[in-house]
């Protein structure tokens, strides 16, 4: 409550005023004190600079989903970062539809979960396209089928795999998918008065396009907040040196799938004669017994070899490796 004047003051404070050693001007002139709203509803627990760092590290996973997915849909995959907001999980769980789509994930060593929900028609497709389909979604949606559930845990668990190399300049995480959902009220990971700051992303899937949102609540990202903006990140990057880097490449070359043949040699037959081909009927090559072979990486040759034999299994002994292009 005010302070009330006494007497004495307003008389003071009215001489002043007509011998000119105050002026009304100036105290009209005095700034007001800014009041800034505050909704306890909604307290602001993401600042604009962590949901930055949460676009720029989902930007990180986006460009490995791209690179990564076309592998197993055999289809081209575009990702693109919309936006992030923050929002009570009530505001994002009534938004939801049914059937939907929703990643429960393990975000060890973090406490919590997070989700991942994805488009139901994106779904429909993915089913289609990983089960020899032109990748069209559903006209109208249903519920899914537990095969089809098996087919997009797949997919899931792929997903969770691609955040770890993303998070890595925050902290080093071990997620794991621990189920899927299609009803939104069994997937009630936190209170619904609970902050969460939402990504969305905008996922193509050759023609077919659909929304991907990531659900990250601040319980779970409340132990590496400090962590969450572009300086810290950016460190980070600068941290990892070349070295380390060119290692990880080298890994992951090692582990590729390549394929290798060696050829006994040619020959052109008749069509007639292909037709008319008998068990025991012999096939003239245009190599000899005692010639090498040539060993194919891929469509380049890459050594000479002899046939053989190792372990009851048809094999070559490399004789020479062929180092030119």
């Amino acid at each position: 409550m005010a302070d009330v004047l006494s007497q004495n003051e307003i008389d003071a404070l009215l001489k002043q005023l007509s011998s000119g050693e105050l002026d009304v001007d100036e105290i009209n002139d005095e700034p007001a004190v800014k009041i800034k709203d505050y909704d306890f509803a909604r307290p602001s627990k993401f600042s604009k600079e962590h949901l930055r760092t949460l676009e720029i590290i989902f930007e990180h996973f986006g460009r490995l989903v791209s690179s990564n997915f076309p592998a197993y849909l055999r289809k081209n995959v575009q990702i693109d970062v919309m936006n992030s907001e923050a929002v009570t999980y009530s505001e994002f769980a009534n938004a939801l539809s049914n059937p939907v789509l929703l990643g429960i994930v393990n975000f060890a060593p973090l406490n919590g979960n997070i989700l991942i929900e994805l488009a139901s028609n994106l779904g429909y497709a993915i089913i289609d396209r990983m089960l020899g389909g032109m990748g069209d979604p559903l006209e109208k949606a249903r519920d899914f089928s537990e095969i089809e559930l098996s087919v997009l845990e797949r997919i899931f668990s792929i997903l969770v795999d691609l955040l770890r190399e993303p998070w890595q300049n925050v902290i080093e995480i071990h997620p794991r998918l621990e189920r899927i959902e299609t009803n939104s009220q069994f997937a009630q990971i936190i209170s619904p008065g609970e902050m969460i700051a939402i990504v969305t992303i905008n996922v193509a899937i050759g023609t077919v396009e659909g929304l991907m949102n990531i659900c990250l609540p601040f319980m779970t990202l409340e132990d590496i907040m400090d962590k969450l903006n572009t300086k810290y990140w950016f460190s980070m990057m600068q941290n990892n040196n070349e070295e380390a880097y060119n290692e990880y490449i080298e890994a992951a070359i090692t582990k590729a799938q390549i394929p290798i043949k060696a050829l006994l040699g040619k020959s052109s037959i008749s069509v007639m004669d292909f037709i008319n081909l008998q068990v025991g009927d012999i096939i003239r090559l245009d190599s000899h017994v005692d010639e090498e072979l040539d060993v194919y990486v891929g469509n380049i040759v890459k050594f000479k070899a002899l046939p053989g034999s190792g372990a009851e299994h048809y094999a070559v002994k490399v004789t020479e490796i062929i180092r030119e292009e």
